[in-house]
């Protein structure tokens, strides 16, 4: 027996030792990705708006079959070199640091009690179960870490929780040329580690529009939960750093670009053994956004300066803020977008660009060039007789709709006129025309049941109530209010309101989609804040042109431009008109004209502290849609002051024209 094992070893180390021997040697490829910098967006005039600021970084790069204890050694010997700021770490991060010393975590499970160990059979149990009862106990006996040792277990935690082959940078700010030196010189002993560069976003032109630009997630953070399975699917890893709002979220595959490829040998003991670069990847895209960084400097001062004057004649009290947007009619590109977030309940303020596209408000009479369109649209009125009567209209059980001019002030008017004294009685009476209402004052009223549908599919056309599609995430459209009452009659009343601006809502870029399809001559263009993406060149500036975006017309409204022009004269009579009850009188003075249509609406206070108040507070709501200049319009907005505690007209036509000012000025148009 002994003769034939001896040949057994024989025969198998000269048949098969060279066999084994490469087993032993043998290594494995496979790719490593790595990031790269993310690519920067700059404003219409080529100004960086968003860049990044590189700092220099400790990375680990964590090999396959890693063991805790390596982890643990690797630790200990960069925490020599590196000062590492400790963290709020959990009571299983501190247990599991501590069980990765050498010996320790068979010296915990000899000291707990047997049934820890071992089933009732006195077979032991699962290494699962053990070590959770390992944890137990240390969390029984207490962990008492030094500030020392709780750096070492931050650490610890970042490197464990790398995944195999994925690199994870442990320090990457205040990061001293002595802790580099020192690292550098002892890269032999810390298996995995690296010193390297990491990025962080920065704003030289200041944040006024951050809001818009949205945010980048840490390597903490990583992949939102929400696409997790999305982008790994895309190549993405479970720490990249993602746009996660806005327009780094909405451009994420061109900022966040082409990762680099390593190609790595691993050894038979799972240690990298070999590694090469295969591809330096490509660096994220840059963005061309259509805002001038300076205009909107200038835009978003106007709004902040009459804001303040309307907290300091006290009617901000329950007010949300003030907002506006400023677009090319002629091809939907933003010129400039503002908001002032201001907190009834505190009264501190805050910029809020963004809510332009996610905050909805009852405009009141800015919708009203809509209603008239959608009148001779539908053929209740014609450009050549538009004439109505004038009268308040009396239901019974409610107060009586009216204009804001005393009972009798007109008896009748044309189209034109109603825009230029803002008439709340004739565009109740187009929708009673359009819903061929039956009425009878202080008795009653009944219309067609497709009114509601019949307005707002009018509205629609010109983008009041739906999306607009703007190129940025995080868009919401507007709310329509009910068309029934709860004993399913139809609500006559609010149909009537919403002729004229006062039940439905809307986001400030509807409303300025809706004013540019008027300045535009019947075309509702898709607007954008992207105007073109470039390449980055290796040295980090701007490369060629990878695409440049084309105005995007989603549909024609189908008036004729007959009609237009009823709309546009009485717009325009809105500014320039004589009547004493004339609109827009503060826009007169600018030179090239412009034509304006003014809005307000009634409106509550919901006090969120207080959302069961059934007499909430009433409100007035403030707006103004215009273009300019009138006779070419390049230039058109938006603008809302929700929520004041007295009517004024005067703030969004102030802004108006301090933007028309300093747009004429910028444009050389003055």
């Amino acid at each position: 027996m002994f003769a034939l094992l001896v040949g057994q070893l024989a025969y198998l180390q000269i048949v098969y030792g060279g066999k084994f021997a490469a087993e032993v040697d043998r290594t494995d490829k496979t790719v490593m990705t790595g990031s790269v910098p993310r690519g920067m967006i700059y404003d219409s005039k080529g100004r960086l708006l968003v860049g990044n600021s590189t700092e220099s970084a400790i990375t680990y790069t964590k090999s396959s079959g890693v063991k805790s204890s390596d982890i643990y050694t690797i630790v200990n010997r960069l925490t020599k070199y590196v000062s590492i700021e400790k963290e709020t770490l959990s009571d299983r991060d501190k247990a599991d640091y501590i069980l990765s010393a050498p010996g320790k975590e068979a010296k915990v499970a000899k000291q707990m009690p047997k049934s820890w160990r071992r089933d009732s059979n006195g077979d032991a149990l699962s290494n699962t179960t053990i070590y959770n009862n390992e944890i137990k106990y240390l969390k029984k006996m207490g962990m008492h870490l030094s500030d020392a040792e709780l750096s070492k277990a931050t650490l610890f935690k970042k490197m464990s929780a790398a995944y195999s082959l994925s690199t994870v940078f442990l320090k990457d700010k205040n990061l001293t040329s002595k802790e580099i030196a020192e690292v550098s010189e002892h890269l032999t002993e810390l298996p995995g580690i690296s010193v390297g560069t990491n990025w962080n976003r920065e704003y030289p032109q200041g944040k006024s529009i951050a809001s818009i630009i949205g945010g980048v997630s840490t390597e903490q953070q990583g992949i939102p939960d929400d696409e997790l399975n999305t982008m790994l699917a895309y190549g993405y890893s479970r720490n990249d750093r993602v746009g996660t709002s806005y327009l780094e979220k909405s451009y994420e595959t061109i900022l966040s670009g082409t990762k680099s490829e390593r190609e790595v040998q691993i050894g038979s003991g799972n240690q990298i053994k070999k590694s090469k670069l295969v591809y330096g990847g490509q660096k994220g895209g840059n963005l061309n956004l259509t805002i001038d960084s300076k205009f909107q400097k200038k835009v978003q001062s106007a709004l902040s300066t009459q804001f303040s004057s309307a907290q300091a004649a006290g009617i901000t009290q329950y007010s949300d803020g003030a907002y506006v947007v400023v677009e090319n009619p002629k091809t939907g590109a933003i010129l400039a977008m503002a908001g002032v977030r201001n907190d009834p309940q505190t009264g501190k303020t805050s910029e809020d660009a963004l809510g332009v596209i996610n905050r909805t408000f009852v405009m009141g009479s800015a919708v009203k060039g809509a209603t008239v369109l959608g009148a001779l649209m539908d053929g209740v009125i014609t450009p050549t007789n538009s004439v109505q009567a004038d009268n308040p209209i009396y239901l019974p059980g409610s107060a009586v709709k009216k204009s804001v001019y005393p009972v009798g002030t007109y008896s009748s008017m044309n189209a034109e006129k109603a825009l230029e004294v803002s008439s709340n009685e004739y565009m109740m009476a187009l929708a009673m025309k359009e819903a061929n209402a039956k009425y009878v004052p202080k008795v009653s009223m009944t219309m067609n049941p497709d009114i509601f549908s019949k307005l707002r599919g009018y509205f629609n056309q010109f983008g009041l109530g739906v999306k607009t599609g703007i190129d940025i995430s995080g868009e919401t459209g507007g709310i329509e209010g009910s068309v029934r009452n709860s004993q399913g009659q139809l609500k006559t009343g609010s149909a009537l309101d919403l002729s004229y601006g006062n039940y439905d809502s809307y986001t400030l870029i509807e409303m300025a989609q809706y004013i540019s399809t008027i300045a535009n001559g019947g075309y509702r263009m898709k607007p954008y804040l992207v105007q073109s993406i470039q390449k980055t060149k290796n040295d980090g500036t701007k490369g060629a042109l990878e695409s440049v975006t084309t105005p995007t017309v989603l549909n024609k409204v189908g008036f004729t431009q007959a009609d237009l022009n009823v709309v546009r004269r009485g717009m325009y009579n809105a500014v320039h008109g004589s009547d004493y009850w004339t609109t827009a009188t503060r826009l007169k003075d600018l030179s090239p004209s412009v034509a304006a249509k003014t809005g307000t609406a009634q409106s509550f206070y919901y006090n969120p502290n207080d959302p069961d108040n059934q007499d909430p507070p009433e409100t007035i709501t403030t707006s103004l849609v215009s273009f300019g200049p009138y006779d070419d319009p390049n230039v058109s907005m938006a603008i809302v002051f929700p929520n004041l505690t007295s009517e004024s007209g005067n703030y969004p036509q102030l802004v108006a024209k301090q933007i028309y000012t300093d747009y004429y000025k910028m444009t050389g148009q003055d």
